[in-house]
């Protein structure tokens, strides 16, 4: 089953307190989704009404044109921030406990087991109990949890939280393999690094409003307009009386210099060809954590 998992206008409100204002986007089958905003902006609220543990006061979840009910639930993988395991059950029953809960047989769910304790390297802890786990193997089976049951959908919130690197690039490679079987990605993280290397879209909330939607690049291009240029002889400041900047900033011989819409580029290259050779001249993108950072204080 591949169809695209749709939130459709959700309000949540608690009391005077508005936790998610008509909160709208789509995750496609195969794109992985990067959902990013502060503690609080409610991306744990909008995961866990997408798994039926909230109700929305408005609005809709669907997988396709299809109302998300409770079979469909279980073919949702989940990845709760705070980890949802039995500390004092051992590695391989649990996940072939939770496997069976969301329908598959006793033997499915051992060959399930199997495969995903291999995968992402815990198959030597399958019989020790989750609370005699390091932080990082404890989260490693969040993640089996949540794949074992080969879900339609994966839905993981922070799931790189307390990961080492290798963990991390684990992870991620698991990520895309699920993407390109088909499966609509939705994964929460203050990682932006992360986020931008990952996600096909990302979105930006904050106070339970999405602020800011698209892919990566898009978003980007959407930030003040930058240029680098390489010019080793310029002295210090030497961009910023020139008609159109609105300031730059030195860090050895490249200056980042912002501009005003229209600005003639050509006016800064030959300023700084004033000053010296130059080595560089390329427009800039902010990255991802500085277009966060520019959408959370506007």
């Amino acid at each position: 089953m591949t169809a695209p998992l749709i939130v459709d206008r959700l309000t949540k409100r608690y009391g005077s307190l508005t936790a998610l204002q008509d909160m709208s986007f789509t995750v496609a089958p195969g794109e992985i989704f990067g959902f990013v905003g502060s503690n609080g902006a409610g991306k744990s609220t909008t995961m866990r009404i997408i798994l039926g543990v909230l109700g929305a006061d408005s609005g809709q979840v669907r997988l396709g044109e299809r109302p998300i009910d409770l079979d469909l639930r279980r073919r949702i993988g989940y990845m709760p921030e705070e980890r949802g395991l039995y500390p004092k059950m051992k590695v391989g029953k649990q996940l072939s406990f939770l496997a069976q809960l969301h329908g598959l047989s006793r033997a499915e769910a051992d060959d399930q087991v199997e495969t995903w304790v291999r995968r992402l390297g815990i198959h030597e802890r399958i019989n020790d109990d989750v609370n005699n786990l390091s932080l990082g193997n404890q989260q490693r089976v969040q993640l089996a949890a949540a794949l074992v049951h080969n879900p339609d959908v994966l839905v993981l919130d922070e799931p790189f939280s307390g990961l080492d690197p290798v963990a991390v690039d684990v992870m991620s490679d698991v990520l895309k393999e699920k993407a390109a079987q088909g499966v609509p990605v939705i994964f929460s993280s203050h990682q932006l690094e992360l986020v931008q290397r990952l996600c096909d879209r990302v979105g930006i909330i904050t106070k339970g409003t999405m602020r800011a939607l698209g892919t990566v690049d898009d978003l980007r291009s959407t930030g003040e307009i930058r240029l680098d240029v390489g010019a080793p002889a310029a002295p210090s400041g030497w961009a910023d009386h020139l008609p159109g900047v609105q300031g730059s900033v030195q860090r050895g011989a490249l200056t980042t210099v912002s501009l005003t819409p229209g600005t003639d580029e050509q006016a800064i290259l030959a300023a700084a060809l004033a000053t010296g050779p130059v080595t560089h001249f390329a427009l800039s993108k902010p990255d991802l954590t500085e277009l966060f950072r520019e959408v959370v204080s506007a």
